[in-house]
């Protein structure tokens, strides 16, 4: 069933900032984020990109300002929101399959993953309540049937990736956060996944919020960018954000935005391989 949420922004935050004890890692963020929206997070390294999802999960209180998810203050465990994790490694002889790792996301333990011999009850859905046509139809979404029953230790990181995102959906979410899901995939892949993404956060009316190091794999289907430097956030288009005035303002130091000929964008002139790891690599050899 899908989760009954309140009308007006999935998102909204006035004044937020985010920290770890007396240290702030950013601050004065002030944004909505909408159903069937897509939203890229982008900064370097260290920025606090992951600490706003862990915000949006109810992990992580605001340091200051205040944020709702859903109309309300967020909370752990919430079944409104579906959240795909870092990658993380399998052994290629496990017997936990795709669908298994799917079936997670019906029973309890959306925000993380759990073996088989750690399952139990939970505020979830018991596993007699599981739907079998949920499951199917989350795998279908993201284009893994032909593989879904295949042990997840012999998929390739983009087959296990869409499996992941097929967790996230099977519960029907209002929200779906998805931590740097792009990372370890070639460049291909990136762009399937970033198409896959947006797609499904428009034709399902969900918004999607992706942590990521590099726009131009997301540059084409994002709506907006959140982008995360030097204590300090932007938000707006990838033409509104990702130049050279408004990144140089962020680093508090100058920095210069080259967009190639086939539309582009990397950012030079500040710790570049720190920010932008890919980029000299991009610029000089494609």
């Amino acid at each position: 069933m899908t989760p009954q949420v309140p009308g007006g922004p999935v998102v909204r935050a006035t004044g937020l900032a985010a920290g770890y004890g007396n240290r702030v890692v950013w601050e004065g963020a002030s944004f909505e984020i909408d159903r069937g929206e897509f939203v890229a997070v982008l900064g370097p390294n260290g920025a606090g990109k992951s600490t706003l999802l862990r915000m949006l999960l109810g992990l992580n209180r605001p340091v200051a300002g205040s944020l709702e998810v859903l109309g309300a203050t967020p909370r752990r465990g919430n079944p409104a929101i579906g959240y795909v994790p870092q990658a993380r490694p399998f052994e290629s002889e496990t017997a936990f399959r795709g669908v298994d790792l799917v079936r997670l996301g019906l029973d309890g333990h959306r925000f993380g993953f759990r073996p088989p011999w750690e399952w139990g009850s939970s505020s979830g859905l018991s596993k007699r309540a599981l739907s079998q046509a949920q499951i199917a139809e989350a795998v279908a979404a993201v284009g893994a049937t032909a593989y879904a029953t295949r042990r997840i230790g012999q998929m390739s990181g983009g087959e296990r990736q869409r499996l992941w995102l097929a967790q996230a959906l099977v519960g029907n979410p209002s929200l779906l956060l998805l931590d740097e899901p792009l990372a370890n995939l070639d460049l291909r892949n990136q762009a399937i996944m970033a198409e896959l993404i947006g797609e499904l956060a428009h034709s399902r009316n969900l918004a999607a919020v992706i942590v990521a190091h590099d726009l131009n794999p997301l540059r084409q289907v994002v709506d907006r960018v959140c982008y995360i430097a030097g204590n300090g956030v932007a938000i707006g288009t990838p033409d509104e954000v990702i130049t050279t005035e408004v990144l140089s303002r962020l680093y508090g130091a100058p920095v210069e935005v080259l967009i190639d000929s086939r539309g582009r964008r990397f950012v030079v002139g500040i710790d570049e391989e720190i920010a932008h790891p890919h980029a000299n690599h991009e610029l000089l050899g494609r």
